[in-house]
């Protein structure tokens, strides 16, 4: 994809450039697909803050893969400072292995979630195909573009949006709401490993009728891309995505970055932040920056994690571990 291989290249350029800079200060962030280019900015206005604040200078390099790639990763070694990922189980899955502390989550305002997101749909141009809301994503005919939950915090939130979807419709129940996500799948063209490797396969390959995106992702991908190809559809129910963020408190201590680590994610909640934020398509968790910006973002009915499934230790138990519904669904499937 055009605009992906732009700023993959700056990315690349901007790190290989701070390379040859003296810098005090070096930081790792592991974070999930896609977060490029929210952090590609981020990074540059933060370094300039601390400069400006401390005299010291700070090199922010980047790691970017699916959610739960990330995660374990940084539990076999990877020396991230912080982690900025999808949702809360994978940071927790961080914490169980002792990498960072148990109670990372209220170290930070909003259960350290500096930003929101919610699940929408990308069609192309004219929605050939009439995809109004979820309901329609399992009609005969109808290719999806979906990333694999067992890789993608993505695409857990997909799952999860869908199946909560089902549990709000009248009557229904568990079991529908199973047959329901089983019948999507059914319809799944290409089960891509994360988010961002989704975009590329539906918006540069042409394939599928309709990508079950982050909405942030949607917004990037038909602002970048060519507007009279794809348009966005937003359903009449989604979830409330929270993408945590935490400092990786092994690595810090043994560092010595604990302190500019922790900024680092504190200026995310700035208002030069969340300014940045909600320029990426992120909703700003700060209540005047959303209302500068709500024009940007489709008012629809949210629910969370918790409301609908008992927050993410149990999804991950029921849903996403090794022979749990995930696998089961898939392997009817095939």
């Amino acid at each position: 994809m055009k605009y992906l291989r732009r700023f993959t290249i700056a990315a690349l350029l901007t790190i290989t450039a701070a390379g040859y800079a003296l810098a005090d200060v070096t930081l790792l962030n592991a974070s999930y697909d896609p977060t490029r280019e929210l952090y590609q900015e981020f990074n540059g206005a933060f370094a300039r803050y601390w400069q400006s604040r401390t005299g010291e200078a700070v090199t922010i390099r980047q790691s970017h893969a699916g959610s739960g790639k990330q995660a374990r990763a940084v539990i076999d070694g990877l020396s991230a400072d912080v982690v900025t990922l999808a949702l809360a189980y994978d940071i927790d899955a961080i914490a169980a292995r002792g990498r960072l502390l148990a109670n990372w989550q209220t170290r930070l305002p909003h259960n350290a979630s500096p930003y929101t997101s919610t699940i929408v749909f990308l069609v192309r141009k004219g929605n050939p195909k009439q995809i109004r809301d979820w309901s329609d994503l399992v009609k005969p005919g109808v290719e999806i573009i979906t990333p694999n939950p067992k890789t993608s915090g993505g695409a857990r939130w997909n799952y999860l949006a869908a199946w909560g979807y089902a549990l709000k419709q009248p009557g229904a129940t568990d079991a529908k709401a199973r047959d329901f996500v089983g019948k999507l799948y059914r319809n799944v063209k290409v089960l891509d490993s994360g988010a961002r490797a989704a975009t590329t396969t539906f918006a540069e390959r042409g394939i599928g009728d309709v990508l079950i995106t982050w909405e942030n992702e949607a917004w990037l991908a038909a602002k970048e891309l060519d507007p009279n190809k794809f348009q966005i559809v937003t359903p009449s129910v989604s979830i409330l995505a929270e993408p945590p963020v935490s400092v990786v408190d092994k690595v810090v201590d043994k560092r010595g970055t604990r302190k500019v680590a922790t900024a680092y994610l504190e200026y995310l909640y700035s208002p030069a932040g969340q300014e940045i934020i909600a320029r990426h398509y992120y909703r700003p968790v700060d209540q005047a920056v959303l209302a500068k910006h709500a024009g940007q973002f489709t008012t629809l009915k949210l629910f969370t994690v918790g409301e609908l499934f008992g927050g993410w230790q149990k999804v991950q138990k029921t849903h996403f571990s090794d022979g749990a519904i995930f696998d089961q669904i898939y392997q009817s499937n095939l």
